[in-house]
């Protein structure tokens, strides 16, 4: 079996910068939930997609063998610093780069000190991958892919890994609705920005327990528009790619606001 676990969990970084305000710990309780899950699961390697990993012309892979250094996130920089130190799976990192072109889509490698490493691939690493003891492959957010071409990536990215004959835990990186508050808030009363919005999050949660996979994915363009989801929801579609379309069901280990905007740590039953 090569994909041996698969999450969706938020990129917001005020979870793990404030991780005792109240209404964050269901996210922090859920994140070492996943961390647990995916230890057991044993993976080889993690092949990542983040949404705050933004790329433009090409689709892009980290293939230095081992990121680190202190992140500052652009958004909530008043919180804090994000120290990582990560390693990469080259070797499939390489393979990926070159799969991309053979199904048509322009990619290529990122190698160099100092790469601005995004939030949501720091803050994910720290909580599922404690110690940095699994190595990572990511891929980028391309903006001008949509659903579908992640999707295929993704696919691609799952043949390199049973090429490889490794184990992965694939995990999308990204947030449920989207609308933040503008201004400042209590964050001891941080909540999700509409009852609207925690509708529409709510029954996407509800379709992945039910193991509903075609439904949620028939869904997600409505979803995504409705709920303004982080990128279009995209780092579902790279979960989907990865499974082949389908999963069981799943468990929502912890769900609530960051700052208005929805999130949730979700394990896949594969």
């Amino acid at each position: 079996m090569t994909i041996v676990a698969a999450f969706l969990v938020p990129g917001s970084p005020l979870p793990t910068l404030r991780p005792d305000n109240a209404p964050w710990a269901a996210l922090v309780a859920g994140y070492k939930k996943a961390g647990r899950a995916l230890a057991a699961s044993k993976p080889d390697v993690l092949l990542i997609y983040s949404t705050q990993w933004i790329a433009v012309l090409d689709e892009l892979w980290q293939t230095r063998a081992r990121v680190a250094g202190v992140h500052v996130d652009e958004n909530w920089y008043d919180y804090g610093d994000l120290p990582y130190d990560i390693p990469v799976d080259r070797a499939l990192a390489e393979a990926c780069v070159e799969g991309c072109r053979a199904i048509g889509i322009a990619a290529k490698g990122v190698d160099y000190d100092d790469f601005p490493i995004d939030s949501g691939t720091i803050v994910a690493s720290g909580f599922l991958n404690a110690g940095a003891k699994v190595p990572i492959v990511i891929g980028a957010n391309n903006l001008y892919h949509d659903f579908p071409t992640t999707a295929k990536i993704a696919a691609m990215a799952a043949q390199k890994i049973a090429a490889q004959n490794k184990r992965a835990a694939v995990i999308g990186i990204g947030g449920l609705s989207g609308t933040i508050f503008r201004n400042e808030i209590d964050l001891a009363a941080d909540h999700v920005a509409s009852e609207a919005d925690d509708a529409w999050n709510r029954r996407m949660l509800g379709l992945f327990e039910k193991g509903s996979a075609s439904e949620a994915e028939r869904l997600s363009a409505d979803y995504a528009k409705a709920a303004r989801v982080d990128m279009g929801f995209k780092h579902f579609a790279w979960i989907m790619g990865a499974l082949g379309g389908r999963f069981k069901g799943a468990e929502v280990h912890g769900y609530g606001p960051t700052y208005g905007a929805g999130a949730a740590v979700v394990e896949f039953k594969l």
